[in-house]
């Protein structure tokens, strides 16, 4: 559920109603429900309070540092994935024993600053990065924790995209290279193997392939005799887009409590879509309405993909809705955006009631992998990212400008 509802005809965030954001706030810009953030983040916590788990948001569905920080102020811990996230996490004061960090290509540099900050663990996902981990760790006279990612092989039935835990994908390492890493641990003297992690991909609407891959995990632990400390059973946790019936915190909490209850190590979760994905709108304003030679209608809107690339990316559906209700014959548009590409849409044929220019829309579920994946494509300025809290609306990041386009930029001398 979300607080993204209509009130006599009218859109609302919370009680605020859009008529009233858009005349404050020009368009395109993302907005937040603070309500609806902390309500599924409540949901997951609750759903595994028996175990107390660590549930650390992942970063890469959204890291705006006011996001994070309600986040982190609720008990989260952060996922993170490149040193500009781990830079914003401790931007916003997570505490570092609360940071986890993956990534199938960090850097010395990343690494360093990691160990540095005294991270709980990184998700190791190759022998060459083990290898690099220990080494810098040594070099720094200090022990690295890591946990090993393992890729389990399993088909989550997700976009291939986002499917992360095959072999055929690049992400970790399988149970024969995760047993030689384990019978070997005396060969990495600087790390200390702390935990196992997996992750099989992301928007997994069914349960199956979680209990599947996590019962794998626990077979291999189990015939090896492996200790950890912390098992990280990752994230993907699928939200309604259009006509899913995505497993419920509850529903997902009651099959893998039974697994992992009673055993010798702590549960991590590393939920992002799930708590953030519906928190989220993107609002935008019809530029123009179009019929072209076919007949087809064309809504074309002033956000791109640009400012959201799912659609033309996995070809991902979101609801479009009016902002204001009109009781009007319905025609179906493609709602597409002024970018150069063809590929740029919100959605396609998407039957709607009559569309108007001047109209405005609200694209729903934008709240993870909206404004992370947002770029200056044909030198658009990225949107503003407002947040409805405690009946106010708040600029929690500003729109760019013309000049951020060219900040670092510069014509050398000899071309003026």
């Amino acid at each position: 559920m979300h607080e993204f509802t209509y009130k006599k005809g009218i859109l609302h965030c919370e009680d605020i109603p859009l008529t009233d954001i858009v005349r404050e706030h020009p368009t395109p810009f993302y907005l937040y429900s603070y309500g609806t953030l902390m309500d599924h983040f409540q949901k997951m916590r609750e759903a595994f309070r028996e175990l107390d788990p660590l549930i650390c948001f992942s970063m890469k569905s959204n890291s705006n540092l006011s996001i994070c920080k309600i986040l982190v102020n609720a008990g989260a811990g952060l996922d993170v994935v490149s040193g500009g996230e781990l830079y914003k996490a401790l931007k916003v004061g997570c505490p570092t024993e609360r940071i986890v960090y993956a990534s199938v290509g960090k850097t010395a540099e990343e690494i360093k600053e990691a160990i540095q900050r005294d991270i709980l663990f990184f998700n190791v996902e190759s022998v060459p990065e083990l290898i690099m981990i220990d080494t810098i760790a040594g070099r720094m006279g200090r022990k690295a924790r890591v946990a090993i990612r393992v890729n389990p092989d399993i088909k989550p039935g997700t976009h291939e995209y986002i499917t992360t835990g095959t072999k055929e994908k690049k992400f970790g390492v399988d149970f024969k290279v995760a047993e030689d890493i384990f019978d070997s641990a005396n060969k990495y003297p600087n790390v200390a193997l702390k935990g196992i992690h997996l992750h099989i991909g992301s928007q997994i609407t069914e349960t199956a392939p979680f209990v599947s891959a996590i019962k794998k995990v626990l077979d291999f632990i189990e015939s090896n005799n492996i200790e950890i400390e912390w098992l990280n059973i990752g994230g993907g946790l699928g939200i309604v887009y259009d006509k899913e019936k995505p497993t419920t915190a509850h529903e997902f909490a009651a099959e893998v409590i039974p697994l992992v209850k009673n055993k010798p190590f702590k549960l991590i979760l590393e939920p992002g879509r799930f708590i953030i994905g519906n928190s989220g709108i993107l609002v935008c304003k019809v530029v123009y309405v179009k019929t072209g030679a076919s007949g087809k209608k064309f809504a074309i809107v002033d956000a791109g993909m640009n400012d959201l690339l799912r659609p033309s990316l996995y070809r991902a559906y979101h609801e479009i809705r009016p902002v204001v209700e009109r009781k009007a014959e319905s025609y179906k548009y493609d709602v597409v955006g002024p970018i150069c590409e063809s590929g740029d849409y919100l959605a396609l044929g998407r039957e709607l009631p009559e569309i108007l220019s001047g109209d405005y829309l609200a694209v729903m579920g934008a709240g993870a992998y909206g404004f992370t994946m947002a770029s200056n494509y044909n030198s658009r300025p990225r949107p503003a990212e407002l947040l409805v809290m405690n009946g106010e609306v708040r600029v929690i990041r500003a729109a760019e400008t013309y000049r951020d386009l060219v900040r670092g930029e510069k014509v050398l001398n000899e071309l003026k």
